[in-house]
């Protein structure tokens, strides 16, 4: 299988380890990278400069479209920001032909039927749960873990359309098929509060301090996120004293693509993880 990879513009400056672990599980799986380079999804200025945004989704489309292999995201507002430009593409073509207009300029256009997945999609639907397991090699023994799903992969649906978005499963199989049992916790489906961190910092703490009481509450270890945004929420959520006085002690997070890395003998340091909790790893996969 081969794909092309959008990592987004926060994981290579905030969050580098998510790419680097993600290339090393496709790896494991022989998914083949296409190179091409690509540029913002337009997130950013998606209610700032509506039509801005939309040239940014369709330029990387029309780049995507002219490789026929799938693109695949790192980051779920990547992901769904790149769904809901392509929606909007197809339904409206007086808008699809004005930004065509703007593509013309490098000689683009938008092309329809671009794939565009999410990297959990790739695990779930195209590798598979069964091939999964058939290469845990150091599978968890009992680590238990709250999955946190993050808004822009469940909604909007129709846009969307990973899992359901009320009664999602899909990420927590995911996570059984590592060893670790998933925890059943009300909360997870709650932002994690990371969109409001520039703009009421007291109710984006908040949120997260919400989410780490309840899921430890739930008897969880640790925070699994697919997500680039959340998981540096989660970091950031680490070292703030207000949430270490509600919570105790702050639940620790980390992403997908590091703990099945785990589960596949690869070596802590290479998923990007920090020495404080390669120790407390190996316990788990060596009791």
């Amino acid at each position: 299988m081969r794909i092309l990879l959008f990592p987004g513009c926060k994981v290579p400056y905030y969050a580098p380890y998510n790419e680097v672990a993600s290339r090393l599980i496709l790896k494991e799986f022989n998914v083949e990278i296409e190179p091409l380079e690509l540029n913002c999804c337009g997130y950013p200025i998606r209610f700032l400069d509506f039509k801005a945004f939309l040239f940014s989704s369709a330029r990387n489309l029309s780049l995507a479209g002219r490789k026929g292999f799938p693109l695949v995201c790192l980051c779920k507002c990547c992901y769904g920001t790149l769904r809901y430009a392509d929606l909007l593409l197809r339904e409206h073509r007086e808008l699809r032909e004005e930004i065509n207009g703007m593509l013309q300029q490098e000689g683009l256009r938008y092309v329809e039927g671009v794939e565009i997945k999410h990297f959990l999609n790739i695990l779930y639907e195209d590798i598979g749960l069964e091939a999964i397991q058939k290469k845990v090699t150091n599978p968890f023994q009992t680590l238990k873990v709250a999955a946190h799903y993050g808004c822009h992969i469940l909604r909007p649906h129709d846009v969307v359309q990973f899992d359901d978005p009320v009664k999602p499963t899909k990420f927590e199989k995911l996570i059984a098929v590592t060893g670790a049992k998933p925890v059943d916790w009300s909360l997870r489906l709650q932002c994690c509060g990371e969109p409001l961190w520039d703009k009421n910092q007291e109710v984006s703490v908040r949120l997260t301090g919400n989410k780490m009481v309840n899921a430890k509450q739930a008897g969880a270890d640790y925070l699994c996120a697919a997500c680039t945004h959340c998981q540096i929420q989660f970091e950031r959520a680490r070292k703030d004293f207000t949430i270490r006085d509600r919570a105790g002690e702050t639940l620790p997070s980390l992403l997908y693509p590091q703990m099945l890395g785990l589960c596949l003998g690869l070596e802590p340091s290479d998923l990007g993880i920090d020495e404080e909790h390669q120790p407390h790893f190996n316990a788990l996969l060596n009791p």
